[in-house]
């Protein structure tokens, strides 16, 4: 696949600044996938879309505050970007900076003391640097939540860049689809019978980087830690025996949710162990799964077959991207350009403040 026909034209006054006030007035694009017809709504009204027996997944990771202002020896300004702990002491960084080379020494900024060393240089702006001591307690200090270079405006209250559901810290980047729900919207669900479980992937930038290569086969696709916990693992199973559908908030949740489609059952199948199942209701379900913790480098392109998720509330996503790649094997390639073209038309916020789409 040529990676030029994920690509559309975006001015940019369409990318959002600012998130939407309250989180659920923001506007929600519906797509139904099977005729690719579309409806405009606010996505308060995402509700009268769900029936009673849906399951909606959401990712719990929490944006690390993993921007991190430093000193080089000589004074220059150096800025580190925290993207995933390899050891208590070590973590693989970007640097933003002049001449940090292997063996710089960095001041970090609010913590007397605290320094870092370029132990490993790659090409780009990547490093491994290990800290004097453990920055992870330190963070909420020393740090400062990261928003995307595309968002210019400050953002006043930090939380507005977090899921009100966030709970494991984690992420270099927020779940974006999920910050449009309220506690209020949550609760309305749930009395209206629509079941709620929780994966985690913490989310590293190459989630939002677009893809360089002309081939998209030649594309290397991120890794990222993620977990789907016993209790969701039920619910799915559950939810798809008694005929419900799977309804993954964000990429990030799909990804999850598939990656565990394709671990193998081995001896929890062999036993028949299937939980409050029993084997007879399991043998039923089409993409039975179990509940599944490490590394996910599961690259989901149009042809893909998707086994659990059945609908899906995402944003508008960046061209030549991998989520753009992931929604188009979703809902279709031309039809979801096409509503990207209808969404423009009609003045929708693009990327992570901007709008949302319902598949289904």
């Amino acid at each position: 696949m040529n990676t030029a026909d994920f690509d559309y034209e975006l001015p940019p006054e369409f990318i959002a600044q600012s998130p939407a006030e309250p989180r659920d007035s923001a506007r929600l694009l519906v797509m139904d996938r099977q005729t690719g017809a579309l409806s405009h709504r606010a996505f308060r009204e995402v509700r009268s879309y769900f029936r009673p027996g849906d399951l909606l997944v959401m990712n719990d990771s929490r944006v690390i505050p993993a921007r991190i202002k430093a000193r080089k020896i000589t004074g220059g300004a150096v800025e580190i970007l925290l993207l995933r702990r390899a050891a208590p002491l070590t973590w693989e960084v970007l640097i933003g900076g002049k001449a940090v080379r292997l063996g710089s020494k960095l001041e970090v900024e609010g913590r007397p003391g605290l320094s870092a060393v370029v132990m490993q240089e790659f090409e780009d702006a990547r490093r491994i640097v290990q800290f004097s001591e453990p920055i992870t307690p330190l963070m909420e200090s020393v740090g400062s939540v990261p928003l995307p270079p595309y968002i210019r405006e400050p953002l006043a209250d930090p939380e507005r860049y977090q899921t009100v559901y966030s709970k494991i810290l984690g992420s270099a980047a927020a779940p974006t689809a999920g910050l449009h729900f309220t506690p209020e919207l949550l609760a309305s669900l749930a009395a209206a019978g629509v079941r709620q479980a929780f994966v985690t992937l913490h989310i590293g930038l190459d989630t939002f980087a677009p893809i360089t290569e002309d081939r998209i086969e030649a594309h290397a696709i991120h890794t990222e830690w993620c977990q789907l916990p016993r209790e969701t693992a039920m619910a799915v199973n559950e939810t798809r025996a008694a005929g419900g559908r799977v309804i993954a908030v964000g990429t990030t949740a799909v990804r999850v949710l598939e990656s565990a489609a394709r671990v193998p059952l081995g001896e929890f199948q062999k036993t028949g162990r299937t939980g409050p199942l029993g084997p007879s209701a399991a043998a039923k379900v089409q993409g039975f799964i179990q509940p599944v913790l490490g590394n996910t480098d599961l690259f989901i392109t149009p042809g893909f077959e998707f086994k659990i998720v059945t609908g899906m509330i995402t944003n508008f996503h960046l061209p030549r991207s991998t989520l753009v790649l992931l929604v188009s094997a979703f809902a279709g390639r031309d039809p979801l350009l096409a509503a990207y073209e209808q969404a423009k038309a009609e003045g929708y916020r693009f990327y992570s403040f901007g709008d949302a789409m319902l598949i289904l």
